[in-house]
Parts: C-alpha cells; sequence; structure tokens
C-alpha cells in the first residue's frame, strides 16, 4: 500500500504541512516513521480521513480548494466493480468526485482506495489520470 508524507497529504488535502501535522499531533490521523525518519501517512487511513475533512461543515476545519484547469489532484476512496463498467470516487480537498468508467480503464491503471490520482473535468465527463 502506496504511503504519503506530511507535504503530500497537505497538498492532496489541499491545507498546509503544519496542519497535518497538528491533525496528527492530535490523533485524528495515525502516522507512521519509516527508515529515515519521515512521518508517513498509509494511503487506506487518508483515503478515509480526506472524506471525513471534505465532509466537514464550515469552520476551522473547512479547506479552501480551487481547481487550474479543471485537474482535481486527490486520493482514491473508492472502487466499484461491475462485469464491465466501475465508479471511481476521488477525495479532492472538499470536493468528492465520481467518475464512471470501463472496468478494463480502472485495471489497466491500477486504481485501488488510497491511490494518488486526478480527476480532470471536462463538461459533463471526469476522466481519471493515475499519478
Amino acid at each position: 500500500m502506496q504511503s504519503y508524507t506530511i507535504g503530500q497529504a497537505a497538498r492532496l488535502l489541499g491545507v498546509s504541512s503544519d496542519t497535518v501535522r497538528r491533525w496528527a499531533d492530535g490523533g485524528r490521523v495515525a502516522t507512521h516513521r519509516d527508515e529515515g525518519g519521515r512521518r508517513l501517512i498509509d494511503g487506506r487511513d487518508l483515503a478515509a480521513f480526506s472524506i471525513e475533512v471534505g465532509q466537514s461543515p464550515n469552520g476551522e476545519d473547512e479547506v479552501p480548494y480551487t481547481s487550474a484547469r479543471n485537474a482535481f489532484p486527490g486520493i482514491v476512496t473508492a472502487v466499484k466493480l461491475g462485469d464491465v463498467a466501475a465508479q471511481v470516487e476521488i477525495q479532492a480537498g472538499p470536493h468528492r468526485l465520481v467518475s464512471l468508467l470501463t472496468r478494463e480503464a480502472v485495471e489497466e491503471l491500477g486504481l485501488e482506495v488510497g491511490m494518488q490520482a486526478t480527476a480532470r473535468v471536462k463538461s459533463t465527463s471526469v476522466h481519471i489520470d493515475r499519478t
């Protein structure tokens, strides 16, 4: 499973690294240390936490987030596979994006919960890029 540094998690959540450190120090999100002593967050933990942050009411946890050129970098929070089609959910800061695509595309991209991905929006379509 992929793990994320504090800085990577901050970028995905749309907040500062200091905010993520405070959340980790306060026990809101679990971290562990790598061999070099860096604090890391497990991808599944970050996916679950990003949903919590995205659903928080207005207040200190509100995450300001804007898209540039309709690209929403975030973390995969759900993958539902059917026989032919699939549904992928990405939490990008406070934004939850859902894309319907083929099962084959999901498998080719290797998408799974906890991975970093970018949703690209054009008109009424949402395309997923693995990052």
